[in-house]
């Protein structure tokens, strides 16, 4: 008697080893903690409402009709990097395939047990314009890491020139989406900066106009009062952050290298991927392309009866032995000493 073995098949995105989730057919990608992003869209849509509801109908009048519609545009502008930044791949790096993983283990001399994991025996390193660098072994993405890489424990992936993860934007950042979110910590600090001033103004305007002065500005316009407050408490931190991003910008750091000074020789703390001056390493950053994403999200693979999910994701065409080096646009010198025996 024959068994007939039932194949089915699956999106890759829905199998994806990552704790991210996926939105339009795995067209959008966020981290696995969302929550708070909600918070940040609920506030930011919150406060802009009051603005044009409470203020612009004033000012426009009062003032000039340029207020509301620049107001308009700072918050379609925040509105447009915040969702850049919170739906796209951060720069994911495909987790190696059981074959990958297996004649990596073999060029390696093979796994070692360390502490109840098997780890390979050996390291590499690679030099970058003269700074030496160690390539760590990720246990679970079964690669070695690029450099400026590194592995999110939220989101469960080892994501390229890795910053941090954010959760008021929900997503890690990295190399694809760092610019939007560097664009959206200075559109919503202008943003800030305008609602609490021209909610001020008006108050500022009705109490002048009214012989009662600032209690009667109050009750003709408490909502300016509620904006003003959540926005002059939430421009400091925003501001504080932006400063802070465009110091790393400038140097072509990211915050993971800032914090733990991630080169491998502590005699040398030079960085490698600056281009010398702060304006190439702006354009470079901020306005260089954005690279594609190498994970293929609209592949599909065959599931067996008896797995409910797909080890590891398989690239666009490409193997994954080759991102283990991405390509590095300003290297003098890469080298890798060779193997002790």
């Amino acid at each position: 008697m024959s068994v007939v073995e039932v194949m089915s098949t699956a999106k890759k995105w829905e199998v994806f080893p990552g704790k991210n989730k996926f939105c339009c057919n795995g067209r959008l990608i966020m981290g696995n903690q969302t929550a708070i992003f909600y918070v940040t869209l609920f506030l930011i849509v919150i406060v802009t409402g009051l603005f044009f509801g409470s203020d612009c109908p004033y000012l426009a009048v009062r003032l000039s009709p340029a207020i509301p519609v620049a107001g308009i545009l700072l918050f379609l502008f925040v509105i447009s990097f915040l969702l850049h930044t919170s739906c796209t791949d951060p720069g994911i790096i495909p987790r190696a395939t059981k074959e990958e993983a297996a004649d990596l283990e073999k060029q390696t001399g093979g796994p070692s047990a360390v502490c109840g994991r098997d780890l390979p025996l050996r390291t590499r390193e690679l030099t970058i314009n003269g700074v030496l660098f160690k390539l760590k072994y990720c246990q679970t993405c079964r690669i070695f890491r690029p450099p400026r890489a590194s592995h999110c424990s939220i989101c469960d992936n080892c994501v390229e020139r890795f910053d941090h993860h954010c959760p008021w934007v929900g997503n890690c950042i990295g190399k694809r989406n760092y610019r939007y979110f560097y664009l959206f910590l200075v559109s919503v600090s202008m943003h800030c900066i305008f609602i609490c001033a021209f909610s001020v103004t008006t108050l500022v305007l009705i109490s002048i106009e009214n012989e009662n002065g600032f209690v009667a500005a109050l009750k003709t316009s408490p909502g300016s009062i509620v904006e003003a407050v959540i926005a002059f408490f939430s421009l400091w931190s925003v501001i504080g952050l932006a400063g802070f991003h465009t110091y790393l910008v400038s140097c072509n750091l990211t915050t993971n290298e800032d914090i733990k000074k991630n080169s491998a020789s502590k005699s040398d703390r030079r960085n490698p991927f600056s281009r010398g001056s702060l304006c190439s390493n702006y354009c470079e950053v901020i306005c260089g392309p954005t690279p594609p994403s190498v994970i293929d999200r609209q592949g599909t693979v065959v599931l067996d009866g008896n797995s409910q999910t797909q080890p590891h994701p398989v690239t666009n065409g490409r193997s994954n032995n080759s991102l283990i080096l991405p390509v590095l646009h300003h290297t003098e010198l890469v080298t890798f000493p060779e193997e002790k025996t």
